[in-house]
């Protein structure tokens, strides 16, 4: 019993000495060494541990804790707190490509919490710790993301004037600068875990880097080429011209157009990479894309983009709580279900705004309630339209080849749910069902007026 009472006392003792160590560093006072002299941290050491703090109490919501860690950050040295600033949003960085993030998952998560000024930031120290790999190591996926992003925020200012050459870009005071910095810190560090949809910087041998972009050319695609370059660039121009043209007939002849390519293509490459894997040639695999979700009306724009993914052989996943949903699909069909639903929100989005606020009993507004049923029966009427489009190119293509489509198509429909039974083993579908009549009918009208049509016969 003594013996026990030793070992208790010992460890309450260490217990509080540590206490007290954190204390003191915190404050930048003296503390022990591992032989028990003390000795004080170095300026350095001190704003280090500031940061840390400051933090911790922005992801506790501790204002008054975290605006006097940030009062002594400012009345610190400048360029050890941009150099400690640095460090640690690079370090945070690298944890979160382990973690499954990418830099638009980030940079999206971070404008949704703190707006687009923290964007501008976090943006540079991401492009920062990525720039650290050599380029042949990154994944294609990455370099994509960091070419269609804005993330050379500071110009060639080093690692100890960065905070400041933002901050004198942003026309932000060096409190404010500082606070920003924290907050950040504090909300990437306290991020869950996602699902690994890439490899990782700094893995990837050359020719290991899974399904790209492929730049077109003479010869025939093989099954690891899921994406068409030339193809995606007609689809595009198709769907851009449906957006911009104030005619409903040729906008719906272009989208049908539109989506007769992408089921078109998808059929020929199935067919062409089920011949090749039965002579023994390579077999491509699923993929995963982070496509964002951004309010109002997440949750029917969530169902529009299931619907369009279902109809296209791929599958989504909505993450609601960080404003993106995951689609697992071959890569030229997720390319294909990215543009489609792009294109259809727009129209679905133009449609519901001419109905114009919507006024219940009494006067009192159901505008809210409408248009999220609105898009939600949009995006099941588009679901049922999309689908029979597909097996109207699929029986023409059956007929035109010969080939038995059903065991082709079926064995990538279990690829895909295979993959995406491995990334999200715990999700369960569940249906989502409009709550208000008025705005459920009129999105079903406005989905069967939507521009895409089955079979509208269009030259060229």
């Amino acid at each position: 019993m003594g013996v026990r009472n030793q070992q208790r006392r010992a460890a309450k003792k260490k217990a509080r000495e540590q206490r007290q160590r954190q204390r003191a560093q915190a404050a930048g006072a003296a503390y022990p060494d591992g032989f028990g002299l003390y000795r004080p941290p170095t300026e350095a050491q001190r704003v280090d541990e500031l940061l840390r703090r400051a933090a911790r109490m922005a992801t506790a919501d501790r204002p008054d804790d975290l605006d006097e860690c940030v009062a002594a950050l400012v009345a610190a040295d400048d360029p050890l707190v941009d150099q400690a600033v640095d460090e640690a949003l690079r370090q945070v960085a690298a944890g979160l490509w382990g973690h499954g993030w990418m830099p638009a998952d980030v940079l999206r998560v971070t404008g949704r919490e703190l707006g687009k000024r923290a964007v501008s930031l976090i943006a540079g120290y991401v492009a920062a710790q990525l720039r650290g790999y050599a380029p042949a190591t990154v994944a294609d996926r990455w370099h994509r993301q960091l070419r269609d992003l804005d993330l050379d925020v500071w110009g060639a200012a080093p690692p100890d004037h960065r905070l400041t050459a933002w901050a004198a870009g942003a026309k932000l005071d060096r409190s404010a600068a500082v606070l920003l910095a924290v907050r950040v810190a504090g909300l990437l560090i306290g991020l869950p875990r996602l699902e690994l949809v890439a490899p990782l910087p700094g893995t990837v041998r050359p020719g290991d880097d899974g399904p790209q972009r492929q730049r077109p050319t003479a010869a025939a695609p093989s099954a690891t080429e899921d994406v068409d370059e030339r193809q995606l660039g007609r689809i595009r121009a198709l769907l851009a011209k449906a957006e911009s043209t104030e005619f409903a007939e040729e906008a719906e002849a272009l989208s049908a157009k539109a989506q007769e390519l992408m089921t078109r293509h998808r059929i020929d490459h199935a067919l062409l990479a089920a011949q090749q894997t039965g002579a023994g040639g390579p077999q491509a695999d699923p993929v995963a894309v982070r496509i964002g979700l951004e309010a109002p009306y997440e949750q029917a724009k969530a169902l529009l983009l299931q619907q369009v993914a279902e109809a296209n052989g791929c599958r989504s996943v909505w993450s609601n709580n960080l404003g993106f949903a995951t689609v697992v699909g071959f890569a030229a069909d997720c390319e294909s279900v990215e543009l489609l639903h792009t294109s259809l929100l727009v129209q679905a989005t133009a449609a519901m705004l001419r109905n114009g606020p919507q006024r219940g009993r009494g006067g009192q507004s159901t505008t809210r309630s409408f248009r999220q049923s609105f898009l939600e029966a949009y995006a099941v009427r588009i679901g049922q339209r999309l689908r029979t489009a597909a097996d109207d190119v699929g029986r023409e293509a059956a007929a035109r080849t010969g080939t038995a489509l059903v065991p082709v198509l079926a064995a990538r429909d279990e690829q895909v749910d295979r993959a995406t039974e491995r990334l999200f083993p715990t999700v369960t579908s569940r249906s989502i069902g409009g709550h208000n009549r008025a705005g459920w009918i009129a999105g079903t009208t406005a989905a069967d007026q939507a521009s895409l049509g089955a079979h509208q016969p269009i030259a060229g």
